[in-house]
């Protein structure tokens, strides 16, 4: 509807609505419409995403508290290896003292 009509229009007449008027309102409601949908379409999408990857992050979370546990028994194993080394140079060269030149 144009501006000039409905300022020609007496102040208590309805304004003139024409069938184009109508279709183009339709339009625009039928594209709001489906604008809309979209947006609902790629709101769920993202939040499903979202929930996928914080699952994904929690397994990630597991897996690497796992080694981080295996690391640290392979350490202790490593440092009760140490020591055995130690005292086992220890002993060789006691032995080294003993033995005649």
């Amino acid at each position: 509807m144009k501006l000039e009509a409905i300022r020609r229009t007496p102040p208590h007449a309805e304004p003139e609505v024409t069938r184009e008027d109508l279709k183009r309102v339709e339009t625009r409601v039928e594209f709001v419409a489906q604008e809309v949908e979209g947006e609902k379409l790629l709101s769920r999408y993202i939040l499903q995403q979202a929930r996928k990857n914080g699952d994904d992050l929690a397994i990630v979370k597991t897996r690497v508290e796992r080694v981080e546990e295996k690391v640290e028994k392979l350490e202790q194993k490593f440092d009760r290896l140490e020591q055995k080394v130690d005292r086992l140079e220890q002993k060789i060269d006691r032995l080294e003292i003993r033995l005649p030149a």
